[in-house]
């Protein structure tokens, strides 16, 4: 293991915050709606149905984002496809902000989400290629901590723009609905990782790839120059004979002559569905318009939504801190027993809430369960997810490897999102059932973890 001295760690902390942007973005794009939902219900007069589609379907342009991010990576550099996603972010932020109706509306979001599922894909992979082992936990992280931050940072500007406009579907200035301005704000940061993205050096290993060994060897330098010349032949050697991927890569011979599906990627697969069914994103898509069925007015559902992100934010600070040295599987299963503890809770509140939908005397427990449950994710699942899926794969799969998971992820994601309005609309199973089934995934993921997840702390992409 090398020491921190060896590491050029300014270089190596600068260029991993400005890949993470597309990290910012990720949590910024899919968390404006939260604030925007209600208010684009009314103004387009969307049924429940409706609502989930405009929520959920830019997940599925999310989704074919990620499945290509990993060939286009491969194919074009990892820098051309962020330049890409900042492209895709600043389209659909303009084009969300003046929707003629839900269809159009729903064309911007899937733009948008392209990019998110490409960002999603392409910064745990640059990150994974560019930071040292002994490091790689810890930088890896900082791609939810981003995330996460966006989250905050469009919950935020939601709530500062709903207070000053008193209504998410009030005119605040020029003529221009407060839902409108959310989604605008997005075009910010989304330049911003566009310039970003300009300035940051290829990863190393996509240049030994292409062959270009003097480039890489010179990226490489400028992180660690020790043991340069074996650093490049480590990696020359771990891309074997095959130059370019195919799913095929993905399976394996046994001995009986019969293909089958790697473990490890049964694995990665495991992860990037469970992240996603334990229910996270209900929080950050419908917090707002959630705890207003419950009985919270406007504000106070903003203001709620606002603290949830923000207990999300602190918490993945100790992920940062605890996954280099706790380990990717201890973190895990704290944060499966965890969750389903909070989850139970969660799910009995809503069960026991008043013939009117309000939560009572129980409100006071339903918000420290929800905030507990959200403190546990950060802290574990949110970012060990991406970590792994970063470093779980070797050089030859990891690209085609990610973006198989990376398109169950968003796909997982684009069921929970899409099912919640419906699930706990007039004619659903109710609030209460709906987290009780997140409580089951939570609960199935301590197992799944047990059994199928293998740590990667410490260890060289290279021996993967």
């Amino acid at each position: 293991m090398k020491s921190t001295s060896q590491v050029s760690l300014g270089h190596v902390v600068k260029i991993t915050m400005a890949a993470a942007l597309g990290g910012f973005l990720f949590g910024f794009d899919s968390s404006v709606i939260n604030g925007a939902n209600g208010a684009l219900k009314a103004h387009f007069a969307m049924t429940d149905h409706q609502l989930g589609l405009a929520v959920a379907l830019s997940l599925i342009g999310a989704a074919i984002g990620a499945y290509f991010a990993g060939r286009l990576a491969d194919a074009f550099g990892r820098v051309k496809c962020m330049l890409a996603a900042a492209i895709l972010f600043t389209v659909s932020a303009i084009g969300s902000g003046v929707p003629f109706g839900v269809p159009d509306f729903i064309v911007w979001r899937v733009i948008g989400g392209v990019g998110v599922g490409m960002a999603s894909i392409i910064a745990p992979i640059y990150i994974a290629e560019t930071a040292p082992a002994h490091l790689r936990g810890r930088l890896g992280s900082m791609q939810q901590m981003a995330i996460v931050v966006g989250i905050f940072s469009s919950l935020l500007s939601n709530y500062i723009i709903v207070r000053l406009s008193n209504g998410a579907n009030e005119v605040l200035v020029g003529g221009f609905k407060a839902w409108q301005i959310m989604f605008w704000i997005e075009i910010i940061p989304a330049v911003m990782y566009g310039v970003a993205a300009l300035k940051l050096p290829e990863s190393p290993r996509f240049l030994v790839s292409q062959g270009k060994i003097e480039e890489a060897k010179a990226v490489i330098a400028r992180i660690n120059p020790e043991n340069l010349d074996a650093h490049v032949a480590d990696i020359q050697k771990s891309f074997g004979e095959e130059k370019r991927h195919h799913l095929s890569d993905l399976l394996e011979t046994l001995t009986s002559g019969k293909k089958r599906i790697t473990p490890v990627l049964w694995a990665g697969l495991g992860l990037a569905v469970l992240q996603q069914l334990v229910g996270i994103n209900v929080i950050f898509y419908y917090g707002t318009i959630l705890w207003q069925s419950v009985g919270f007015g406007e504000s106070d559902a903003f203001l709620s939504s606002l603290i949830n992100s923000t207990i999300n934010m602190v918490m993945t600070v100790f992920a940062i801190l605890l996954v280099d040295k706790l380990g990717r599987k201890p973190l895990l299963l704290i944060g499966s027993i965890g969750m389903t503890f909070t989850l139970g809770a969660l799910a009995m509140c809503f069960l026991n809430a008043n013939a009117d939908g309000s939560l009572g005397g129980g409100a006071v427990v339903a918000l420290i369960a929800a905030n507990l449950y959200v403190a546990f994710f950060a802290m574990t699942w949110g970012p060990v997810m991406w970590v792994m899926l970063g470093e779980m794969f070797n050089n030859r799969i990891r690209a085609v490897a990610i973006s198989i998971c990376g398109l169950v992820q968003w796909f997982a994601n684009f069921l929970v999102s899409w099912s919640f309005p419906i699930l706990t609309g007039k004619s659903g199973i109710g609030v209460g059932p709906t987290y009780l089934l997140y409580t089951l995934f939570a609960a199935i993921s301590i197992f799944f973890v047990v059994k199928f997840i293998n740590e990667t702390k410490g260890k060289h992409l290279e021996e993967m």
